[in-house]
């Protein structure tokens, strides 16, 4: 019964770190250059409105539960190390919750809460970093969610 649980949350957080990084990965190669090109004010309105909207989807249930399954993982694979899937297990865990939801909460989430308080007055400013700094610490997401689900790939495989 054990393993079962252990094979669903493998599956679950493959899955999910999956779907989050494609998420992440059209953010950084084309959906925030597009925005880029709108201009200060619809940019800004439009990320401003992305950002509302993904809180009230099914985004938030997967970000949620691929972040607690991958932080389970982790724990898992250190109670059962030295079995072939727990190094893939944890790194994979480590890296997605360190990595992607880390990154989200102390980055992303703080320039997100800025430019929705940015004014008229100082939003050329605002948008140009929030372009800049917001993607760079996507790409970050991005490479850990990819890097996440594939260590959970190899700990499928491996058990």
């Amino acid at each position: 019964m054990v393993n079962v649980a252990i094979s669903v949350l493998l599956w679950f957080s493959a899955i999910g770190c999956g779907l989050l990084a494609g998420l992440y990965f059209a953010f950084s190669t084309f959906i925030m250059r597009a925005l880029g090109r709108t201009g200060a004010e619809a940019g800004a309105t439009a990320m401003n409105t992305i950002n509302v909207e993904i809180l009230r989807s099914a985004f938030m249930p997967l970000f949620l539960g691929a972040t607690a399954s991958s932080a389970i993982l982790a724990l898992i694979a250190l109670l059962r190390w030295g079995e072939p899937s727990s190094l893939s297990m944890f790194l994979g865990g480590l890296l997605y919750v360190v990595g992607m939801f880390g990154v989200t909460m102390v980055f992303n989430v703080p320039l997100n809460t800025k430019l929705s308080k940015a004014g008229s007055g100082n939003l050329d400013a605002v948008w140009r970093n929030y372009l800049d700094v917001w993607t760079r610490w996507n790409h970050v997401r991005t490479l850990t969610s990819t890097a996440a689900s594939s260590l959970f790939i190899a700990a499928i495989a491996a058990g």
